[in-house]
């Protein structure tokens, strides 16, 4: 809370940069990472670090709503680090979200995407990190499998290393919260 009493009396691109300064201070690893990509970097954002403190999440929630696009039906989070994004923009917006299985398991329902969706429904799919966007994409087509309408992704920190282009090519608009430049990296 204590980050949420210094904020009182900030404008808002005082509060967005300090919400940056926190995620910096809270998730940025320095070291030696082999990505999801299969990419091998200096630096690392661990977006578990940042999605399960209180005081973060609440604010990330609070920013990525402005970024929803009219319209938006139904928020979608991919299993398992965007499921606490999804959950938390789901409260702050009002509006119901589903789970994006990574795969479909052959017990009980053998749902990839779980929750209530119907067909021609606006789903905005949110995700933590993209370095490639690979995992938006996979998400998104399954999504779009089962009837939903996706045209955007909503990140928390684009790493700037491609993830806007082939989303772009895969039909998808990526819409960053924050870039790696934006943090000063």
């Amino acid at each position: 809370m204590a980050t949420l009493s210094r904020s009182i009396g900030l404008s808002r691109e005082q509060r967005i940069t300090e919400l940056g300064r926190d995620l910096l201070s809270a998730a940025y690893l320095r070291g030696s990472f082999v990505l999801r990509s299969g990419r091998t970097s200096n630096y690392y954002f661990d977006k578990y670090l940042f999605e399960t403190k209180p005081s973060i999440l609440r604010r990330l929630a609070a920013f990525m709503a402005e970024l929803v696009p009219p319209g938006t039906d139904r928020i979608a989070g991919p299993e398992l680090g965007a499921v606490a994004l999804a959950t938390a923009l789901s409260l702050e917006m009002g509006l119901p979200f589903v789970i994006v299985k990574k795969e479909q398991k052959s017990y009980a329902t053998g749902n990839v995407v779980e929750g209530e969706l119907f067909a021609g429904e606006r789903v905005l799919l949110v995700e933590d990190v993209v370095t490639t966007g690979s995992q938006a994409i996979e998400a998104g087509i399954a999504l779009r499998a089962a009837g939903a309408t996706v045209s955007d992704v909503l990140v928390v920190i684009d790493r700037e290393e491609g993830a806007q282009q082939m989303l772009a090519a895969a039909g998808y608009q990526l819409r960053a919260l924050f870039t790696r430049r934006d943090l000063g990296i």
